[in-house]
């Protein structure tokens, strides 16, 4: 598996992310979760294709139902695997003409150990922040009333009505955190039924993240921060190809699903990547399955060469057509 570059500043960005898997029987390791159910705790490695592509699977670590959320040392594994899985060129950040890669995760990987283990190897992390380890109530009240606040962006890098985004990084220790670790915040209007935290003020919703990237705009960052919720549309897409259940009572044969259905994530991936356009390159796995994968056909030999027919009253042939004559290109080159 090789991952190309996102697209976002040009650079590899690999996001990092836990799910819980339910098992309906006693399989070995299985173990009671935080959500009070039953089942594993894996933890999954992505790297992101951008907003014009989805994204491929590089590692994914099994792990018992009560496995941790803030486990630094389960986070390591899976970085240092999915750095294994990237050719040598994307993940050697000393080299002069290369950004260094980026790592988001959300609040899980927000540990001293891990984020020193990302800054140490050269590279950037973008991590949710725990806001009650930083006395936030006391930042919140020392941050300037005027010019500290600038507005968040939407989706669309547009200013965004009602959010807001502001450094305290001066305000608020961060003496344990790597060198050049920087606490950015977000204040926005709450959905309507959304509840409070005791961190939220003035009936706004506060969160915050950590990165040590040097420079750029607070609402740059900030955006760039929130797109690491693409991964949760790559553990979707896991769960509708195999991941949803895990089919053995033993932990290493689960293991080895584990990895068939990231291999079948990857083939999709890279499907998608080479072969398809408009909405069918970002379309998820039962779309796929239904106007691609499972078209009729027929298979024939003729004139010494194997032909494959469609009928032409499927309404996405000219989809297959399309994709064919991409990948077939590809060979030629």
């Amino acid at each position: 598996m090789q991952a190309g570059l996102s697209g976002q500043d040009e650079r590899l960005v690999i996001d990092l992310d836990a799910t819980l898997v339910t098992a309906h029987s006693d399989k070995e390791s299985a173990a009671p979760t935080w959500k009070s159910g039953f089942g594993f705790h894996p933890l999954l490695g992505y790297a992101d294709h951008g907003a014009g592509g989805t994204g491929e699977p590089v590692a994914e670590l099994l792990r018992p139902g009560n496995a941790g959320s803030n486990t630094a040392a389960d986070h390591v594994l899976v970085l240092q695997q999915a750095l294994a899985q990237l050719p040598e060129q994307l993940r050697r950040p000393d080299q002069q003409d290369k950004v260094a890669a980026l790592v988001r995760t959300d609040a899980a990987g927000a540990t001293q150990e891990f984020t020193r283990h990302i800054a140490e190897a050269g590279m950037e992390f973008s991590v949710g922040a725990y806001l009650h380890q930083f006395d936030i109530e006391t930042v919140l009240h020392q941050i300037p009333k005027k010019g500290a606040w600038t507005s968040a962006y939407d989706a669309d890098s547009q200013p965004r009505d009602g959010a807001w985004v502001a450094e305290v990084t001066d305000l608020a220790d961060l003496s344990a955190w790597p060198a050049g670790t920087r606490l950015i915040l977000r204040k926005e209007r709450p959905h309507p039924g959304a509840q409070l935290r005791f961190t939220d003020v003035d009936g706004l919703r506060v969160t915050g993240f950590l990165t040590n990237t040097a420079g750029g705009q607070l609402a740059d960052l900030e955006l760039r921060h929130r797109r690491h919720a693409r991964v949760e549309d790559r553990i979707r897409a896991a769960k509708d190809t195999g991941l949803r259940n895990l089919p053995f009572h033993d932990f290493a044969q689960n293991q080895i699903w584990l990895q068939i259905t990231a291999l079948a994530q990857d083939l999709l991936a890279w499907t998608q990547r080479l072969a398809l356009t408009g909405e069918h390159r970002l379309a998820e796995p039962k779309r796929l399955r239904l106007r691609i994968f499972s078209v009729a056909g027929r298979l024939v030999r003729t004139s010494r060469q194997h032909r494959l027919k469609i009928t032409n009253g499927w309404p996405w042939t000219e989809t297959i057509l399309t994709a064919h004559n991409r990948l077939t290109a590809l060979a030629a080159a």
